[in-house]
């Protein structure tokens, strides 16, 4: 079920994104005078496509990884001379570059607007209270404790932990300082340290970035009580049954369900005492975890997921919320920080400064798409804000086949003052494709990495 879900909310996100995207090509087109022969979401075989009503083609298409914007050009074909004027190609610079520009520009307008709407809602997120800090690691060493407040990274406030992340990646990418003010439990006065986190490049890895500063949420023990059972696992087997409270293993207490999950893991195949409440009854079970592989070592399972309690956490969750005129400007500000930070990061990946494994292709962004899809309708739209962004600066990247790369033959022709030859044209556009199959090709490596050591 979840890969089925995961797969929808991709195809979702990649439709709403693609048609946002060439629909700022398809509307400045029209209203810049050059004619749209068709606009498709997909490339490849049309499936269908209509005519409603006028001069422009809307196709759905067979690939749904993209889409593309036919416009009226002599380069692709004979163009009656009544309709010349109406050819892209004899169009004046500034208008085929606003063209260019409007796909990319519609995304970085819909990440705002998503912004928006997702901050006047209001978005949920977990306080960052500081959970068990690594011995020895930069944040122990810069003398934070567990349950300290995280109220600010580098001046700017956070209310929740992506907040954090998303301020500890921001100097970590520009290699500046990393300060963060700190709320003691209880009634301490608030106080700024200074993290120093050594090599950026190591932070950088995906999923390392808040664990390599030693950094870990605080939450509230869980009891070690049973939700979902799986039908064929050890537990099934074993007859536990959902709302089973285990209290101990090998008569060893059990505090909570994390104390609880690490026994199960450290025994792999072996035989296991389990005490526990059912009801008014105290019972012995005995159950054999079975053994799975993670990165090389046996861990033990038995197929099941602890149940959460109704109200767990609430007094930890914060809501990012604001009113109309407030709200628009954190929109905006927030998709002026993430292109910012997505242009930065790319720099030192070229540099050799920050990890490619960033790089993700579309098994990581569906996984995601379903994660976020799956926590409700507010949260997707600030998921497909994010995507968006990345969608339209990938598209300003100066490779010929994106709109980036048309706009870097425009430059070239002003330099010239006459157009790239055809042949130039065609090497540059073998070119670009060679270097898109190569990143998509990486992307997909990285992908099946991250499945593979998950």
């Amino acid at each position: 079920m979840n890969v089925l879900v995961s797969l929808l909310a991709f195809i979702v996100a990649i439709a709403v994104l693609v048609a946002i995207h060439e629909f700022g090509h398809f509307i400045v087109a029209r209203l810049l005078g050059v004619k749209v022969l068709r606009y498709s979401i997909g490339f490849g075989k049309v499936l269908f496509s209509w005519r409603p009503r006028g001069e422009t083609e809307y196709a759905i298409s067979a690939l749904p990884l993209g889409g593309y914007v036919k416009l009226l050009d002599e380069r692709e074909g004979e163009v009656p001379e009544p309709e010349r004027h109406q050819a892209f190609n004899r169009q004046p610079i500034w208008r085929r570059a606003a063209i260019l520009l409007a796909g990319p520009g519609f995304n970085f307008l819909f990440a705002l607007l998503a912004y928006w709407v997702v901050y006047m809602v209001g978005i949920p997120g977990i306080k960052p209270v500081v959970g068990t800090i690594k011995p020895d690691s930069p944040v122990a060493v810069a003398g934070l404790h567990e349950k300290d407040t995280i109220l600010a990274v580098n001046g700017s406030a956070t209310a929740t932990w992506q907040a954090v992340r998303f301020g500890v990646l921001a100097a970590v990418v520009d290699e500046r300082p990393l300060k963060l003010r700190i709320q003691p439990p209880g009634e301490g006065a608030a106080r700024v340290v200074q993290v120093r986190y050594g090599d950026p490049k190591a932070l950088t890895q995906p999923g390392d970035l808040l664990g390599g500063l030693g950094l870990t949420p605080w939450l509230p023990p869980v009891p070690a009580v049973l939700g979902t059972i799986d039908a064929d696992g050890p537990a099934a087997h074993a007859g536990l049954q959902s709302g089973d409270r285990i209290v101990a293993v090998n008569g060893q207490p059990v505090d909570d369900a994390t104390a609880f999950v690490n026994l199960i893991r450290s025994h792999p195949g072996r035989r296991l005492e389990f005490t526990l409440v059912r009801g008014n009854e105290r019972l012995h079970l005995p159950v054999v975890p079975a053994s799975t592989s993670s990165e090389g070592k046996s861990i033990g399972h038995i197929g099941v997921a602890i149940a959460t309690p109704p109200d767990y956490a609430r007094d930890l969750t914060a809501y990012m919320r604001f009113g109309p005129l407030d709200a628009l400007g954190e929109g905006a500000a927030r998709t002026g920080q993430i292109t910012a930070l997505t242009a930065v990061m790319v720099y030192r990946m070229v540099r050799g400064q920050a990890s490619l494994s960033n790089l993700s292709g579309p098994i990581n962004i569906a996984h995601y798409a379903g994660t976020w899809a799956r926590a409700g309708l507010v949260p997707f739209l600030f998921f497909l804000a994010l995507i968006s962004i990345s969608l339209g600066f990938v598209n300003l990247l100066p490779i010929p086949l994106l709109d980036g790369g048309q706009l870097l033959y425009l430059v070239i022709e002003m330099v010239r003052r006459k157009p790239l030859s055809e042949h130039a044209e065609a090497i540059g556009q073998r070119v670009g494709l060679s270097l898109i199959v190569l990143l998509v090709g990486f992307a997909v490596f990285n992908d099946i990495s991250r499945l593979v050591h998950s």
